[in-house]
């Protein structure tokens, strides 16, 4: 799940599905027993990329229940090992989301990973099916949909989810409209049955991954159904498995997701000499903000050029949950309160393009949707907005309302699948100990799942996304020895 919130992808629409199958099985991903077509690489499209990076598509059923069907494509990117005699194999970059793609990454952030990492594997990234360049998906929501406190399930301000219920029903019915047969199809699990196509057809017998948010539950969900094609996997910001809730526990945890983070802002925020302090000490920066956010759900600012164009308290809100994913942008928080007390605005946040978010969405709606049945009555989400409100005022009820997939007509086509211990034990979790979007908590419930399949390495640091990102140097040492020389601790640790 990278960054919920700045992929717009827990958020996005609705899918068809037309009537039920037989649950589908890791058999039945399996490439034909001929192999894969050779891979024919080209010129990546986009600006900024290593020259060293190709691009390729792998053909893949768009229903594994019908492998001798229509296909789709999955555009896939690769820079090769650095030291051929060093190679190990492959190391799949799987990215957060849903509603992320990782085709850049070989030539962005793998570029971080320690010279001796770049020696071992070829660094594949990938769109995930109906990502373009993937074929693709889109439900064509009018753009007034496409905002993020729409996105997301902010009640209004009096805790009410009946406007939610509505965007969920208005944006199902245009996925149902326009999402075409693909969006039927998209699911975690055919993201994983996908990966090992992918694999199958880059010559490799195994692979090793690093999945970061929303890719901690792919590559979860992939080293169940084929854990013998692992070698070894990095679950980096890890997501709770709970195959009866999926997304709905994961959009739950921001409740305490926020709360873990939300003392570190205040901290920061009323520290002397802090040119973006807005209190005095910590307690008078929770007060504040949530005495600012009830008087903008009354008074709201006009926000020219934002969607929807006025600065009210749930865009507020949404502005500390995107900004406790980093602490790099405690400042844009900082800034926006700062503004909103003096009645003016801060800057509109730059936003993709709006294919990009339309794409974005509609993937999101797939995956989210097809994973797991959501219920459709308005009145539980409504017993759980109102409970969460009391308990966690700073997500004001948000994390249990209506996504769309309230309004979703149709059942999941197989069980979400379950994550357990069995298989090898090659599995390195890294988790920070305060994670707006993937809790400590539910990280946990992932470790407890994987059983002995898996260590897990609790860094005492703050943000979302760990492993050379917002972690620390013991922590960033720990995976890179594993991935590097496959030394992986005894027993779980903590790096402090």
């Amino acid at each position: 799940m990278k960054q919920i919130t700045r992929n717009a992808s827990l958020i996005a629409a609705s899918a068809v599905l037309l009537g039920l199958t037989v649950p589908l099985t890791a058999s039945a991903a399996q490439p034909p027993a001929s192999g894969p077509p050779p891979l024919k690489w080209t010129t990546c499209e986009g600006t900024g990329l290593d020259p060293r990076q190709r691009c390729a598509t792998v053909e893949v059923p768009m229903d594994y229940s019908d492998p001798d069907g229509r296909t789709i494509k999955i555009a896939i990117s690769r820079i090769p090992s650095e030291k051929p005699s060093a190679r190990r194999g492959a190391l799949l970059l799987i990215p957060g989301g849903p509603g992320g793609d990782s085709l850049g990454d070989p030539s962005g952030k793998g570029q971080k990973l320690p010279q001796k990492v770049r020696d071992a594997y070829d660094l594949v990234g990938f769109a995930p099916r109906g990502m373009a360049p993937s074929t693709a998906v889109d439900c064509k929501l009018d753009p007034a949909d496409l905002g993020m406190t729409k996105l997301l399930p902010w009640p209004a301000p009096d805790g009410s989810v009946t406007e939610s219920m509505a965007t969920a029903r208005r944006t199902a019915g245009a996925c149902v409209r326009n999402g075409g047969e693909l969006i039927r199809h998209i699911s975690t699990a055919n993201e994983a049955r996908d990966l090992d196509r992918v694999r199958a057809a880059l010559g490799e017998r195994k692979i090793s991954a690093w999945g970061v948010s929303y890719g901690t539950y792919v590559g979860a969900v992939y080293s169940q159904l084929f854990p013998h094609r692992t070698d070894r996997i990095v679950l980096d910001s890890n997501n709770n498995p709970d195959h009866t809730r999926v997304t709905r526990g994961w959009l739950a945890a921001f409740e305490t997701g926020v709360e873990d983070n939300f003392p570190e802002f205040a901290a920061w925020a009323s520290r002397p000499g802090n040119p973006h302090r807005v209190a005095r000490t910590p307690a008078e920066v929770r007060s504040g903000f949530l005495s600012l956010a009830a008087r903008l759900d009354r008074e709201p600012l006009p926000w020219p050029g934002a969607n929807p164009p006025r600065l009210d308290g749930n865009a507020l809100r949404q502005t500390m949950l995107t900004s406790l994913y980093d602490p790099d942008d405690y400042p844009v928080l900082a800034r926006t309160i700062l503004a909103a007390r003096k009645g003016t605005v801060p800057p509109v946040p730059e936003a993709p393009p709006e294919s990009v978010l339309q794409n974005v969405a509609a993937v999101g709606v797939g995956t989210i949707c097809n994973d797991v049945d959501w219920p459709a009555s308005a009145a539980e989400y409504q017993k759980g907005v109102d409970e969460s409100r009391a308990r966690y005022p700073l997500t004001a009820g948000m994390p249990r309302g209506p996504m769309v997939c309230a309004a979703w007509p149709f059942a999941p086509r197989e069980p979400a699948v379950r994550i357990t211990g069995r298989g090898p034990s090659n599995v390195l979790l890294v988790q920070n100990e305060r994670d707006v979007a993937t809790p400590l908590s539910g990280a946990l419930k992932l470790r407890q799942a994987l059983g002995g399949r898996a260590v897990m390495v609790t860094v005492n640091s703050t943000g979302h996304d760990a492993y050379l990102a917002n972690g620390n140097a013991c922590g960033d040492r720990t995976v890179s020895r594993f991935l590097a020389g496959g030394k992986r601790p005894g027993s779980d640790v903590r790096c402090a």
